[in-house]
Formats: structure tokens, sequence, C-alpha cells
């Protein structure tokens, strides 16, 4: 038994770290556009709150609401998959598949930080990292899809 708390310890951990690394990540793109576009971060509350290019920031919001449901959607049924097969890999799967899908938030702002020149962009970097936070591993699913071990 002692080797199977171990186990899950080390499983934990390795999602532990994967989880810190996909979000400290998205902070990364936030830094990287305060290098690249430091007039970005003087907000000029005169503009349109959709910038330039409404269509494509609503385009992308309504894309970025839709992959962070997808990634809660994507999680639970990986985690209920990982229970039924017993296979603490999709565990591991499930946490990479919603932070990835929040990660594409992130990125959606970084685009339009670039491309838009989107005094906003951190509104998408926000929301990423959120999704991100709120899938912080747990490590009662490890117990859930191991229960057999």
């Amino acid at each position: 038994m002692n080797a199977d708390n171990q186990k899950i310890n080390a499983q934990y951990q390795t999602l532990l770290v994967l989880w810190f690394a996909l979000t400290v990540s998205q902070c990364l793109f936030v830094v990287l556009v305060f290098f690249a576009r430091p007039q970005l971060f003087r907000l000029d509350t005169s503009k349109p709150l959709l910038g330039s290019q409404p269509i494509l920031v609503i385009a992308l919001g309504a894309a970025s609401l839709a992959a962070l449901a997808a990634s809660f959607v994507m999680e639970k049924r990986l985690l209920d998959q990982s229970v039924t097969q017993q296979n603490v890999g999709l565990v591991q799967q499930a946490l990479i598949m919603s932070c990835a899908l929040c990660e594409a938030i992130s990125m959606f702002g970084l685009f339009l930080a670039f491309t838009a020149d989107y005094s906003y962009f951190f509104l998408f970097s926000g929301l990423g990292i959120l999704g991100a936070i709120l899938h912080f591993p747990t490590r009662k699913n490890l117990l859930a899809a191991s229960y057999k071990l």
C-alpha cells in the first residue's frame, strides 16, 4: 500500500508541475506584450472598448468563451473516462487538454495585442489564467482513477 501511495504522490507532483508550467506560460504572454508593445499598458478610455477591429474582437471573444466551456467539458469527460477505465494517464491528459484550451484564450489576447493593438488584450489573458487556475489538479482524481492499484 505504501508503494501505491508513493506512486500517487509522484503522479500528483507531476500534475502540479504541469499545471504550474502551463499557468505561468500564460503570464509570460503578458510580459512579452509589456516588452514588445508597452504603449498598450497605457489605457486610453477614450478609445472604443472593442478597438479598431470590433468584429475580430467579438469573434475571438466568442471563441474564448467557447474554449473555456470546452475546457471544462473536456476535463469532465476525460476524468470520468479515467475512472471507468482505471487509467491514471487520462487524468494527466485531462489537465493538459483543459489548460491548453485556456492557453488558447490567452493566445487570442496576444494575437489581438500584436495585430490590432488592442489595449484590452489583458482581459483575454486574465480569462485564460483564471480558467487554468480553476483547473488546479486534485489528488482525488488520481485516487478515483487508481483505486484498483
